[in-house]
């Protein structure tokens, strides 16, 4: 399992992070950021896969993935 965090000061509401999103766990917000764009939001019940999709297609590097997963892996052992 993995965490998607926008840095929605960067965002400037393409969607072409929400479309390259296998599992739908991104889609644009309601609110406006400082430049006035509706930033994208991660719906954290749709459990992101971390396949970095969103991190490649986003031109403004407004996406930071966090894979938890192997964190978590690693402390149970």
């Amino acid at each position: 399992m993995a965490r998607v965090k926008i840095l929605e000061d960067y965002c400037k509401s393409c969607g072409l992070c929400v479309e390259s999103c296998p599992r739908g766990a991104l889609k644009i917000g309601h609110h406006l950021n400082a430049q006035g764009f509706n930033p994208a939001v991660f719906d954290e019940s749709k459990q992101c896969s971390g396949c970095g999709n969103c991190t490649v297609v986003c031109p403004d590097a407004a996406i930071e993935l966090y894979a938890y997963a192997k964190m978590e892996a690693a402390k149970s052992k």
